[in-house]
């Protein structure tokens, strides 16, 4: 199975590389699927993407992120595994 997890993008790197924020852990990230940049050339410091094994994979809004967010943690409620997914490996 594979699955997406919804971060902040919190910095932007060299090229389109990025520090993306899930559940309060900061993770580097590869732009080139979405762009470091939107269509008018704003950086996309703040807005929402899906990352899937170090790559954002989509843009998303807010609300899906928060909404995914909260359903990935009632999941780890019940099963553990799905903490390195939110909070990194530290949690195993």
């Amino acid at each position: 199975m594979c699955i997406g997890i919804p971060g902040r993008i919190c910095e932007l790197g060299e090229g389109n590389l990025a520090r993306v924020e899930v559940s309060g852990v900061k993770r580097e990230v590869d732009l080139t699927l979405v762009g470091a940049h939107d269509e008018h050339g704003a950086p996309r410091l703040g807005q929402w993407v899906l990352v899937h094994v170090g790559f954002a994979m989509s843009l998303i809004n807010e609300q899906e992120a928060l909404d995914t967010l909260d359903a990935l943690q009632n999941m780890f409620d019940v099963e553990p595994d799905v903490g390195p997914l939110l909070y990194g490996e530290e949690t195993r």
